[in-house]
């Protein structure tokens, strides 16, 4: 079964920064579009940021842009998740899974959610 592993995140204050990294068992990533979603508390699952199999980068929330970069390295099979400036807003436990773009918004395209990694922006 496929199972997505996420790890990096922490407790970082305003303006701060982290890199989460993203991985599958039994799985190759390099294939699939993979994409990083958050939850945060009492709320639904939201698209944060997608990229394509061949490393293009195709999606960004735009509470996201300019201060988030996703990235990729097949040869790993990991997916990545820079995040500088961060908000309190962005707190939230982060998943990576398969992702589907419409026009408005990231979606779950395979894949069932993970542990996840948490991240926290305090001050």
């Amino acid at each position: 079964q496929l199972q997505f592993v996420e790890s990096g995140g922490g407790l970082v204050q305003p303006g701060g920064s982290l890199r989460l990294s993203c991985t599958a068992s039994g799985f190759t990533l390099s294939s699939y579009t993979i994409g990083w979603f958050r939850q945060a508390p009492g709320k639904e699952h939201e698209g944060v940021s997608c990229i394509g199999s061949g490393g293009g980068v195709i999606y960004y929330a735009d509470s996201v842009k300019g201060r988030f970069t996703i990235s990729r390295d097949n040869a790993k099979n990991t997916v990545y998740l820079q995040m500088n400036s961060l908000k309190p807003e962005d707190t939230a436990v982060y998943y990576c899974a398969g992702c589907v773009v419409t026009t408005t918004q990231a979606i779950l395209g395979f894949g069932s959610w993970g542990q996840g990694t948490q991240v926290t922006v305090s001050p």
